[in-house]
């Protein structure tokens, strides 16, 4: 992602942007979405934007970022590009993999 893509998520207010590569309506898809909706209302709060993308519908968006299996979660911002493959739900992998850190109440 470039520097450019990155300020203007800051200016809308993420700090994550985070994109779900998934293959239809699958248990695995949906349990990694909802797992995904609960880590960023956790830990990111109203700080993200999740994308999801259905590579049945747009197949043609899996080689912009690589998608070799699904469902996939990329953190597209911040950079570096972090990817986790996977139904997440191993917490702690997810939260190291994307290098988030819980927030402070």
């Amino acid at each position: 992602m470039s520097k450019s893509s990155e300020k203007a998520a800051k200016e809308k207010g993420y700090k994550w942007e985070l994109r779900l590569y998934i293959a239809g309506n699958t248990p695995k898809s949906i349990t990694a979405l909802n797992n995904l909706k609960k880590y960023c209302e956790e830990y990111m709060k109203d700080e993200y934007k999740i994308e999801v993308i259905d590579l049945l519908v747009h197949p043609q968006l899996a080689a912009g970022d690589q998608i070799l299996a699904v469902p996939t979660l990329v953190r597209k911002v911040p950079v570096p590009i972090r990817k986790i493959i996977g139904d997440l739900s191993n917490e702690e992998k997810v939260l190291v993999g994307l290098n988030i850190r819980p927030l402070k109440n």
